[in-house]
């Protein structure tokens, strides 16, 4: 018998709210306060100043997909991730279609601040957009 084990995704950041607000966004998530705050806002009023906007977390309203979880650190990013998120907009459809709806999600995030980094293009069932999110963390669209 198969484990089953729940698991968040933790991101080391310089603003963990903004970035937490981004991943919302593109995702469909929602803001998870910490247990017993109605929201991040009356979390934050209660902390002191040193410690406001240190951490935040972002969480599937369904439960189905992983908490995200960001937590400030004083040093900024240097070099590509090892692990990165893919969202998945384009499962199970192939070639122009695919590629139609991986530029539709590109053009939606590219407001929010995401970056295009480049299409991976095979023409088939495997393309993909590499991107950045607002902190230069790096994701794709499949």
């Amino acid at each position: 018998m198969a484990v089953l084990r729940k698991f968040q995704v933790t991101f080391d950041c310089a603003e963990p709210v903004r970035l937490a607000r981004f991943w919302c966004e593109v995702l469909g998530y929602e803001s998870n306060p910490p247990a017993g705050a109605a929201s991040w806002e009356e979390y934050e009023a209660g902390q002191p100043a040193a410690e406001r906007g240190g951490w935040a977390a972002c969480a599937d309203p369904t439960g189905v997909g992983p908490r995200l979880y960001f937590q400030r650190v004083p040093e900024g990013k240097v070099v590509k991730n090892r692990v990165h998120l893919d969202v998945r907009v384009g499962t199970g459809l192939v070639g122009e279609e695919r590629l139609a709806a991986l530029e539709a999600e590109c053009a939606r995030l590219l407001p929010l601040g995401a970056v295009r980094v480049r299409l991976l293009y095979d023409g088939g069932d495997d393309s993909c957009i590499a991107m950045q999110d607002i902190e230069g963390n790096e994701f794709c669209i499949d």
